[in-house]
């Protein structure tokens, strides 16, 4: 069969993808999709998000497509069923709580990994027919800020902005946003800009991450002063006499007393304290802004994950309404989301705060949905956010729970009240493509859903393009799509009629009228041309935009036409507290995903960062006695976790660093979820994940270590265990207390064993052989240093066996050449490697280390640690 067109399953880009299915078990293949998966991914040259390009994380899909870990199988308290009995139960204990609590007693949580008709069946079934709005989305947690900025300023959700708006652009300002790790794919669109046309960058972030190394200006501001920032900047163009009173006059409700009000505290020198920034830098950011009119303002979490994000937000579109960059090429305030279908799901109304199709609750926009669904159990009111939700769960008042495709247990905040939530509620449905998540243990009945690769629907990326994802596997096992099993439970609840969908094209065509009904042009999204698209024209449906150029007209979705200008304050600041004297950012590595489930099966992306690390400034660290590679423990009131240190002069003093990623599953550390405070943004209830106050501390095991292992037990036992992927097996780091003989016994199993025990150093070393070949080998010190892991870990995949010596000394005979921690996870490129190139080759720019070594050639998203290395090896390539 020939490549089939998708969509990556990864972040808000909406990257197109060709895909050739190897062998036999691609979707023509007879059976059930049990067997081997074989797929080559490259990029899709002919799809305008990306133009062929992939990041790390889709490079290597292909990776992530076996079986191992899926769910297969319905099951019911941990037993196997069929489907019909599955379903059954679903409906029954369903329909007996809402007829003895009432509809709010129950709800959905789902997900941005859903699809697009997926999203539309849920939220027809719980706001139409069961009658509330509890149906939320983890979208919650990355986007609902700024949702609720376009709804204020706009009068709907709508991004005014795509990506050849930043093709176009003369200046990007990125803020709170690390790009060049988050969305790689925007980001070499970024560079390319740069070097093409000549494009400023300034980044607005409180850490130097990579996406700085090739920054014209970095403003580190104090976390949750983006408010200020933005307020300074626009006091600033007004006195520089760049707003654009004709369009203000035209286009703009201006409130009154709104630029008397701007003047308060919004001088550059006050702005300066507030953000803590340099004055001269501030004002270098405000004249490269006031000059440059083609400017795109481009936002993600770092604005969104706040107490104060729909502020934040709309402080940044108060300044392009105020000067008009916006309605124009290369001029625009531009939200970017994080999931790959967190924007289909804003236009079903996936939100519990939104109806449907950008309606919100208002007595006329329910009657509409009522009658374009002939809903039989309306909802009138929006129903419980997020972070609400589970608390309500929590107290006893929400009793039958369906998630969907997300693991709160790991990415809510306080995430260990949402396990009480969880193992409180008395009945907890959880449809996933995962059998065993931190989530689906609590879980009462599981539902195997289709995974990416088996999925057939439509996705909607940041920029409102819409694209297919289609299938290139059978369904595995007994899995079924989302909105199957949606309308199975829907139809075993007494509305099939209403649920009579026979493929996803069918919802589809139903959402894309409910799009356009009684619209006229009140809303901009509409997508009246596809509700009548056929079976055929679904199928081989190309990329399209809705909304075309928004508000190029001027006009805007509010009842007078216009746009407001929405007045905003900058919050009081917190101090540092003497209990909790750190500020504690959360955020995403490089190559991982969400809770790691999909890309934590590769071993590719598990090599640029293997544990979970909190990062701190050297001088911090160094008054807490803390240095490199220590375990550190992060506290908050809600709870602890133990970290691997990494000492950042990128980290402002004072404010500390860890990802999101680990969980359970794989770690007894780095639970980070477990840390935020449950506080949200009282408009958006998005919680404020960026600025938590924490304490951390040395911690001192009595041993640590490390195992290599093809095959590992669900739990191993040490206080701080963390487990990835490496090539035909896992790599585990340890560290504890007392006897670590539980450990080996968890870790080596049954077979020839060596080993070395150094009792006066309570040292251990071990391996296991199987028919010669190395299967596990542990390595344990209490005062000593630890072999290198890599050419252990190359072992496992050896067909020669090394010596006992060797494998006990867990080094050849032979020295190898060291190529230091990964950097190029495409070409598999070391940083040694490259440091070496720069010295002996006089290589002085990323291209030419790509010519040398190929490194950063493919997605790019090594290319910032690159430039990173060129400039500390400068010196050396000049003299080379």
């Amino acid at each position: 069969m020939g490549a089939i067109r998708t969509t990556c399953a990864y972040c808000g880009v909406g990257c197109g993808i060709r895909a050739e299915v190897s062998g036999g078990n691609g979707i023509e293949a007879a059976g059930s999709g049990d067997g081997d998966r074989g797929v080559a991914i490259t990029g899709d040259p002919d799809h305008p998000a990306n133009r062929g390009r992939l990041c790390s994380k889709g490079t290597h899909l292909g990776e992530t497509v076996g079986l191992e870990g899926r769910l297969l199988y319905p099951e019911i308290n941990g037993k196997r069923v069929s489907w019909d009995k599955a379903i059954d139960r679903v409906a029954r204990k369903f329909a007996d709580t809402i007829e003895r609590h009432g509809p709010n007693s129950v709800a959905f949580y789902v997900s941005g990994q859903l699809l697009t008709e997926d999203y539309y069946v849920a939220n027809k079934l719980m706001k139409g027919f069961i009658g509330s709005a509890n149906i939320d989305t983890n979208s919650r947690l990355c986007m609902s800020s700024a949702v609720a900025g376009h709804t204020r300023a706009f009068g709907e959700d709508v991004v005014p902005a795509t990506y050849e708006d930043l093709d176009q652009a003369d200046l990007i300002v990125l803020v709170g946003s690390n790009t060049a790790w988050c969305h790689p794919i925007v980001y070499q669109r970024i560079m390319a800009a740069r070097a093409e046309r000549g494009a400023k960058l300034v980044v607005i972030d409180p850490r130097r991450t990579e996406t700085c190394e090739e920054a014209d200006l970095h403003l580190p501001l104090r976390p949750g002063s983006d408010v200020a920032l933005m307020r300074g900047l626009l006091a600033h163009c007004r006195e520089a006499g760049v707003i654009d009173e004709a369009f203000l006059a035209r286009r703009v409700a201006t409130p009154e007393g709104f630029w008397e009000a701007l003047g308060e505290g919004a001088d550059l020198w006050s702005t300066a304290a507030t953000c803590d920034v340099p004055p001269a830098d501030l004002r270098a950011f405000y004249e490269l802004f006031a000059k440059t009119p083609r400017t795109v303002t481009l936002f993600s979490q770092g604005i969104n994950q706040s107490i104060r994000g729909t502020d934040q937000v709309n402080a940044i579109i108060n300044v392009h309404l105020a000067t008009g960059r916006i309605g124009k090429p290369g001029a625009a305030p531009f939200s970017i989301t994080g999931q790959p279908n967190a924007m289909g799901g804003r236009e079903v109304g996936g939100l519990a705060s939104t109806l449907a199709a950008h309606m919100d609750f208002a007595a006329e926009n329910v009657a509409t949905v009522k009658r374009f669904w002939a809903a039989s159990h309306m909802a009138t009111q929006p129903g419980l956010k997020a972070v609400d939700l589970f608390r309500q769960v929590r107290e006893g008042r929400v009793k039958a729970l369906w998630i969907m495709a997300t693991n709160p247990a790991v990415s809510l905040p306080d995430a260990g009240l949402v396990r009480e939530a969880l193992d409180t509620c008395p009945f907890v449905v959880v449809s996933d493509c995962i059998a065993d998540t931190d989530t689906n243990r609590f879980a009462d009945v599981k539902l195997p859903a289709a995974g990416w690769g088996e999925k057939d629907g439509t996705v909607t990326n940041s920029e409102r393009l819409i694209s297919r994802q289609r299938a290139l596997f059978p369904l595995a096992g007994e899995a079924r799509p989302d909105w199957w099993i949606i309308t199975r439970v829907a139809q075993a609840m007494g509305w099939a009629g209403h649920f009579a969908y026979d493929r996803p094209a069918d919802i589809y065509r139903e959402h894309a009228r409910l799009s356009a009904y009684q619209n006229d042009g009140k809303r901009v999204f509409d997508l009246k041309s596809q509700a009548a698209i056929s079976n055929a024209d679904y199928e081989a449906m190309e990329p399209f935009r809705w909304g075309g150029a928004p508000f190029a007209d001027g006009r805007f979705s509010t009842p007078d036409g216009k746009a407001r200008l929405v007045p905003v304050t900058q919050m009081v600041l917190e101090n540092p507290l003497a209990k909790w004297p750190l500020t504690l950012n959360t955020g995403r590595y490089r190559d991982q995903w969400h809770t790691m489930t999909r890309t934590g099966l590769s071993p590719r992306l598990s090599q640029h960062r293997r544990e979970p690390m909190v990062e701190i400034h050297p001088e911090d660290a160094a008054e807490l006695g803390i240095a490199a590679d220590d375990l550190v423990r992060v506290a908050t009131p809600q709870g602890e976790s133990l970290f691997r240190a990494l000492l950042s002069e990128g980290q402002r003093r004072g404010e500390v660093f860890t990802p999101i990623h680990w969980t359970d599953r794989q770690s007894t550390g780095g639970r980070t979820g477990l840390l935020p405070r449950p506080l949200v943004d009282p408009i958006s209830g998005q919680p404020g994940f960026k600025s938590t106050p924490v304490r951390i501390e040395k911690v001192i095991p009595e041993w640590r270590g490390f195992a290599i292992a093809r095959t590992l037990p669900d739990v191993i036992p040490a206080a701080y265990a963390t487990r990835i992927r490496v090539p035909q097996g896992w790599l585990v780091e340890v560290a504890g207390e007392g006897d670590p003989a539980s450990v080996a016994k968890a870790v080596l199993p049954r077979g020839e064993k060596i080993e070395i025990v150094d009792s006066a150093r309570g040292g251990l070393r071990a391996a296991v052989l199987a028919e010669g070949q190395l299967i596990a080998a542990l390595f344990i010190t209490r005062d000593g240093r630890l072999p290198s892991r890599e050419w252990l870990i190359a072992q496992l995949a050896s067909a020669d066996t090394a010596s006992s010596i060797e494998l006990l000394a867990g080094r050849p005979a032979t020295p190898q050449v060291d190529r230091g921690p990964i950097v190029c996870v495409c070409f598999d490129v070391g940083m040694k490697t490259i440091v070496e190139a720069i010295a002996t080759q006089g290589l002085i720019s990323v291209d030419a280390v790509g010519a040398a070594l190929s490194a950063g050639t493919n997605c790019g998203s090594c290319r910032p640690a690159i430039q990173r290395l060129i400039v500390e090896h400068k010196e050396e390539a000049v003299h080379a």
